[in-house]
């Protein structure tokens, strides 16, 4: 018999299962406050389904066993398939039956965004992969449905079921959309784009084309068919192009490799080249960067949405780990600075939740103007500065969480590697603040609105005040040194709708926290200027299983 050399304790237990819907007061208040209530059963369902052990296991092998490229088979021919671990299927399975791809156009109604976002944010913290498809689909079928041909995707668009086989169209129960903008030359800069199109026979808005050039980034590249820019002439176009063609073939869309990428591991993105594709053109000629943007502000909400759900799952596993592990005779979570530091970070993930679920509610608002300039103003803003803090966030998540933190067996590293895609991908953050600056100057009613909203929800606290005055008084201002000045903006727009949102929603103590540390002297680390007596029923608020 082999002696023990020393007794484990002191370890932290696996977080077991929990509700991810029911245990967040901040998301479930959010969700009746957009008008979505009627979805609360359907959200704590999914919130049980996630939040179980198993499903974390199924996160944990979908990330660790990265997607494989079979370029050719056992015979020679091009296949170009894509092998996933089976447990990537089964994320995809759950959010399909959910409806997280298709619900808010296929059952529009009172909170449909709302509830929807809320969905995407429960899942995103349990697997984020996943939702890289999921966005792209529903973002394009706003685009496609204006085409007098969607009746014939509309079936697979709008279907629950996930249809993993590599099939035609016509013969798959569902569908998924990917996208394809990126080139090796141009990045965010889409008017480099060098891939050509050439009209089959009559040119102009359905009629057919054949593409050629490439994608340096191909989003969801099994999908069903992806939204590409192409070149015809002098002007940019946007073109379904499909997996398969209408004779029963593989569309001529050749899969170079997978990007081998810091985190994401679970989806898989690739480098194509279009050997005379087909595809049909879609929107008006000519208008492909205009018709895409229309598409980015669906996938710009997904942004905000993925990053609020990573900053969510970091600070439960930093409370989880917290309240468990002792140091110095106590629980970390029972020491003063660790408390501030948590009460902090708990405090930036309501803000990023109230935020998120307040622009997903503008989506289900109409056309009122300052529902326009949530949409089209805060959403960028949001993304460059939730995707920003996030980033920050979770790194301090697994600075809580000790050495143990830092090793592959838990999940923090998954998340921090995950934090910064959102701030890459669909614009960076230099891209979103120059669009915040573009959206102020071309919607002038809406901003307009914003702007007075600012100053009524800044009344009364001089932080807010002074902030708000010296928003205005530079936008006012103009002038050619606004640009550099667009990071300034962007930061003092989300930080203040936030702090708007939190007076009215928010226990006060939350509310005057936030104030005092993202205007105050206190701004910075996260647990600096945090009362040195935080109220601990604000920790035991943020999270309890």
């Amino acid at each position: 018999m082999i002696e023990a050399t020393h007794e484990v304790s002191n370890q932290v237990p696996e977080l077991g299962d929990y509700n991810l819907y029911s245990s967040d007061a901040v998301l479930r208040a959010a969700v009746q406050r957009a008008g979505a209530q009627g979805h609360d059963a359907a959200l704590s369902h999914y919130g049980e389904r996630l939040g179980r052990m198993q499903t974390r296991q199924w996160a944990r092998d979908a990330n660790r066993h990265a997607p494989e490229l079979e370029s050719y088979d056992a015979r020679g021919y091009r296949v170009d398939r894509v092998h996933f671990h089976p447990h990537w299927h089964q994320f995809l399975r759950m959010a399909f039956a959910h409806g997280m791809h298709c619900s808010a156009w296929a059952e529009p109604g009172p909170g449909a965004h709302a509830a929807r976002a809320a969905s995407y944010l429960l899942h995103g913290q349990a697997e984020a992969g996943s939702l890289c498809p999921i966005t792209m689909t529903s973002a394009a079928i706003p685009l496609l449905r204006k085409e007098p041909w969607f009746g014939q995707v509309q079936d697979q668009l709008y279907s629950r079921q996930y249809d993993e086989r590599d099939l035609p169209l016509a013969a798959k129960t569902g569908m998924m959309v990917g996208m394809g903008l990126t080139e090796k030359q141009g990045g965010s800069d889409l008017r480099g784009t060098a891939t050509t199109a050439s009209p089959v026979a009559a040119a102009g808005r359905g009629e057919r084309y054949l593409l050629r050039g490439h994608k340096w980034f191909f989003s969801s590249p099994t999908s069903d068919a992806h939204l590409v820019l192409a070149r015809h002439g002098e002007s940019l176009s946007c073109f379904y192009v499909p997996r398969w063609t209408d004779s029963g073939d593989k569309n001529r869309v050749e899969i170079q490799r997978l990007k081998d990428k810091l985190g994401n591991r679970s989806n898989a993105s690739a480098e194509v080249e279009f050997r005379d594709a087909q595809g049909i053109l879609v929107g008006t000629e000519g208008r492909g960067i205009a018709t895409l943007i229309e598409m980015a502000a669906y996938t710009r909400l997904d942004c905000v949405l993925g990053s609020t759900a990573l900053l969510r799952q970091a600070l439960v596993q930093a409370l989880h780990h917290a309240r468990h592990r002792r140091a110095f005779g106590r629980a970390l979570a029972d020491q003063e600075l660790m408390r501030c530091v948590l009460l902090d970070l708990a405090i930036e993930s309501e803000a990023a939740t109230v935020l998120a679920l307040r622009l997903a509610a503008a989506f289900d608002g109409g056309d009122e103007p300052l529902q326009q300039a949530y949409r089209r103003i805060l959403t960028p803003a949001a993304k460059f500065w939730v995707c920003k803090r996030t980033e920050q966030a979770v790194a301090e998540c697994m600075e809580v969480c000790g050495g143990n933190g830092y090793i592959e067996d838990g999940p923090m590293p998954r998340l921090y590697r995950e934090a910064p895609v959102n701030s890459i991908w669909e614009g960076s953050g230099n891209i979103m603040c120059l669009d915040v600056l573009r959206a102020l100057k071309d919607s002038p009613e809406a901003a307009g609105k914003l702007l007075d909203e600012l100053a009524r929800d800044s009344a009364g606290e001089p932080l807010l005040t002074e902030a708000a005055q010296g928003l205005i008084s530079l936008l006012r201002a103009g002038g050619s040194g606004l640009e550099s000045a667009a990071r300034h903006v962007a930061r003092d727009l989300v930080l203040l709708v936030q702090a708007g949102l939190l007076r009215r929603h928010a226990p006060q103590a939350v509310a005057d926290i936030f104030v005092r540390t993202r205007f105050g002297r206190a701004a910075g680390v996260f647990g600096v200027g945090i009362p040195a007596v935080a109220e601990q029923g604000l920790l035991e608020r943020a999270w309890t299983p």
